[in-house]
């Protein structure tokens, strides 16, 4: 067997980072098709819960609920776990969907404040907002709200291997593919999934934002 060839350090001249602040403080944020605020279980559980109640949407996601009660008491032990859960809204009408409507949640969640790290995921849409607007505009506001006020250094996002869709939406945002987590995370069926792992660092942001803004300027 040849002998492992160590990886060079990619920043050899790293100056000190302070750490991260947390929890947020904002009340929401607003981009240009969503608004994100911070989920309340008890208020927002059952408009979530029936939002969310499709097969293609948990299809990769273990731990999906059985009634709006058990959905609610998972989205307040996620909170307690230390994870911050956010609901996604619509600023303006889509298809059957009127302004103001809940379509999704996302979460931070895997934060360590003297690392400077957190990572975005939990991510859940109603598929009538699949492959629009909706997700670059909600990763935006999480990414922009990370680095350039909690003074986040790293953001991961992760997926499952065979979420291919998935891979494909964190590509896109601009997010670097950095490996690949073998048997890492046990799927709903019992078996145990390889997890596609991505990450965003603060000196590549303004690059990731430019990317994400003529994304959201261009026409649908």
């Amino acid at each position: 067997m040849d002998p492992f060839r160590p990886i060079a350090d990619a920043r050899p001249h790293d100056a000190p980072w302070p750490a991260m602040s947390w929890p947020p403080t904002v009340a929401r944020l607003s981009g240009h098709v969503v608004e994100l605020t911070p989920c309340v279980p008890e208020r927002d559980a059952g408009t979530l819960f029936h939002v969310l109640d499709d097969d293609a949407v948990w299809g990769h996601i273990a731990g999906r609920p059985r009634t709006v009660a058990e959905w609610a008491a998972s989205l307040a032990k996620r909170q307690a776990e230390g994870r911050y859960v956010w609901v996604v809204r619509l600023l303006r009408p889509h298809g059957s969907f009127a302004a103001g409507a809940i379509v999704g949640t996302t979460s931070y969640l895997e934060v360590s404040v003297p690392d400077a790290r957190l990572e975005i995921g939990a991510t859940m849409y109603t598929r009538a907002v699949w492959a629009t607007k909706v997700n670059p505009d909600a990763k935006r506001l999480l990414l922009e709200y990370a680095f350039d006020v909690l003074g986040a250094g790293r953001v991961q996002l992760k997926t499952d291997v065979r979420n291919v869709r998935s891979q494909q939406a964190i590509a896109r945002l601009g997010a670097r593919y950095e490996g690949t987590l073998r048997r890492h995370q046990r799927r709903e069926d019992g078996s145990v999934r390889d997890t596609v792992l991505f990450s965003i660092l603060a000196e590549e942001w303004e690059d990731v934002r430019f990317g994400l803004l003529q994304r959201l300027d261009a026409s649908d």
